[in-house]
């Protein structure tokens, strides 16, 4: 039978999602060592899509094969029971035997926050990037919207990308401001899919743009231009994977841990 699992991890202390030859430690790594003690026998975990290191999520879906008599509502809690404090399941349910938790994703959502502070500041340091200037959410507003619907984004990925085509389709790009303590700037991308490195190149052109830069780089980089036409790829710890959307819900309420 096929399962899925909603999981949730602090990024910073592991090599990305995907298993290293070097014996790093990853997310996938901690949920297959999980899986082969909850089931007693080595067990393969897919994520929706690989996270790099550094990276966090918030709403990761994985999905595993498993012959077991333990109630689908009792899997949260038996997977935690042996993995860290840094990555814990929140909800688990069956899924047909051929739902495939990669392909299937209609749409993801990613979410890039960074402070604006004079120093850097311990308790963000690990979910957020610090702003050494203050950006203007007008015009990264203004310089998003070009990034909107389907466009070749190979200028926006780093090398070392496997993808087949560096066409994608960007849905909505949220710009918003917390000013409940130092200014707080997130900037959340729901796309059908995004390329290495993809959201924080996104998200260091427009804090650019909101700093000053002529979003006229922008044009360039879609129409043809290369990597150099825009800004440093922004800190992987201000990046978290907030939700995959499969287009019908896969947890019900039951099930959290």
């Amino acid at each position: 039978m096929r399962y899925a699992l909603l999981i949730q991890y602090d990024g910073t202390f592991f090599s990305g999602w995907q298993l290293q030859k070097k014996g790093e430690r990853t997310v996938q790594g901690e949920m297959e060592r999980a899986a082969a003690e909850v089931f007693g026998v080595p067990t393969r975990v897919t994520a929706s899509g690989r996270t790099d290191a550094g990276v966090h999520a918030r709403g990761q879906v994985v999905t595993f094969d498993a012959i077991t008599t333990i109630p689908t509502g009792k899997l949260p809690a038996c997977f935690n029971a042996h993995l860290p404090p840094d990555l814990k399941v929140l909800k688990g349910a069956n899924v047909p035997e051929d739902f495939d938790c990669t392909r299937h994703a209609k749409r993801k959502t990613y979410c890039y926050r960074a402070y604006f502070s004079g120093c850097e500041l311990p308790l963000y340091a690990r979910y957020a990037s610090r702003l050494k200037e203050r950006p203007d959410l007008e015009k990264m507003r203004e310089a998003a919207a070009l990034l909107l619907g389907v466009h070749d984004f190979k200028a926006f990925s780093s090398s070392g990308s496997s993808a087949k085509t560096t066409v994608r389709e960007i849905y909505a790009i949220y710009i918003d401001e917390k000013k409940n303590g130092p200014p707080m700037f997130e900037i959340r991308v729901v796309g059908n899919g995004f390329l290495y490195n993809m959201v924080r190149i996104i998200a260091g052109e427009l804090f650019a743009v909101g700093c000053g830069k002529s979003m006229q780089n922008i044009e360039r980089a879609l129409t043809g231009g290369g990597r150099s036409c825009l800004a440093k790829t922004m800190p992987a710890a201000g990046l978290t994977l907030e939700e995959v959307d499969y287009g019908t819900p896969i947890f019900s309420d039951a099930g959290e841990d």
